[in-house]
């Protein structure tokens, strides 16, 4: 097994240890730094003033970050699509589960949005938000379950089948208390300019996910410290990594209310990392020397590849559409831009499907992270 300073000639002890550093802040521990910025800028620049400057920014950032992490999925997933989804490159369960990601998801999700846009139906548009914001927790636990074990392999730590249910638990109940806590009654809601009403939550709801969440943070507790007496210590980035994803991107997100702007951009680098990972490692095989410029000849073109089409999906054309075909007078019933609303749902919610089909076992290119 290697880690993230592999690259590095053995022996410059001081390269080593500023990979490791790296790698710490591009998978979560950037959190840990910006934290203290964002009350820096509170206090010193106002409430207000700090809130919209850092909107801004982070509009923006999203052109070279945000957007090419979502737009980076679809250049992995369809390629090779023949072979992967009629070939043999997948084994049936994989090769299933690609079909249904990659073909039928994206027609029942563009079939749902073009509905709801077609009757102006702010409804049926506010029910494909809900299930976007609903799994977007679901999606960056699920990553941050994927930092642990990947890096943890990494450095040669395996987790045995009941570390991993301990974990997966933790995760899942962090994600379902982020949700419910505190209960949502129903409320009119606004999202990318379409007003809809939520959908209300049971009774009782909260506390229940209150009581999981707790009792999976004691039962991790016991796990981890069961394998640290066992193994003589973790792995302390990859579980830093996947403990700042769930407990400060999505459970106690308003530790600071100016966090919110940066954590998209922070799970968008985190996710860039493990594709850097991957088709590093895959151009190095590949390729005859020299390696590295053939490497990162390919890098970059899957990167400007990714901002242009992540800039067409979220900016481009819904743009376009918007300005096109959105009544302005009278007031079109879904707000003013519909469009971006719709695609940047169908977007979201395929990306999550799609990653749970690319970042499994099953898929055999993911072994390259190990390389």
């Amino acid at each position: 097994m290697t880690d993230a300073s592999a690259w590095i000639p053995a022996g410059n002890a001081d390269s080593v240890k500023g990979a490791r550093f790296l790698e710490f802040l591009l998978v979560g521990g950037g959190t840990l730094i910006f934290l203290p910025l964002c009350h820096l800028a509170r206090a010193y620049a106002g409430a207000d003033d700090a809130e919209l400057a850092l909107g801004f920014l982070a509009f923006h950032a999203a052109v070279i970050v945000n957007n090419p992490h979502f737009a980076v999925t679809y250049l992995l997933f369809y390629e090779n699509a023949k072979e992967r989804a009629f070939g043999s490159v997948f084994k049936t369960p994989q090769r299933l589960r690609y079909v249904l990601s990659g073909f039928l998801a994206p027609l029942l999700l563009m079939g749902w949005a073009g509905n709801a846009l077609y009757t102006h139906s702010a409804e049926r548009l506010g029910w494909l938000l809900q299930l976007m914001f609903l799994l977007v927790g679901w999606h960056y636990v699920k990553q941050g379950f994927g930092v642990l074990t990947v890096l943890s392999a990494r450095r040669g730590v395996r987790f045995d089948r009941f570390e991993r249910t301990a974990v997966l638990a933790h995760c899942f109940a962090g994600w379902l208390y982020a949700r419910t806590n505190p209960r949502d009654p129903g409320q009119d809601s606004l999202s990318d300019g379409v007003f809809y009403t939520s959908f209300a939550q049971p009774d009782g709801v909260a506390l229940v996910t209150r009581v999981a969440f707790a009792l999976s943070a004691a039962i991790l507790c016991w796990v981890l410290a069961r394998k640290w007496r066992r193994d003589g210590g973790l792995p302390l980035v990859p579980l830093a990594g996947l403990l700042i994803t769930v407990w400060l991107w999505v459970v106690y997100t308003r530790v600071d209310p100016l966090l919110v702007y940066v954590i998209p951009a922070l799970h968008s680098l985190q996710y860039l990392y493990f594709v850097w990972l991957l088709r590093k490692n895959r151009a190095a095989r590949e390729a005859g020397p020299p390696a590295f410029k053939s490497a990162t000849r390919a890098l970059v073109v899957l990167a400007a590849s990714a901002i242009a089409l992540g800039w067409l999906l979220f900016r481009g054309a819904p743009n376009l559409l918007d300005g096109w075909l959105v009544l302005n007078d009278p007031v079109d019933p879904l707000g003013p831009t519909p469009y971006l609303a719709g695609l940047g749902a169908i977007v979201n919610i395929h990306h999550y499907l799609m990653d749970a089909v690319i970042w499994r076992r099953e898929n055999p290119e993911t072994a390259l992270l190990l390389a």
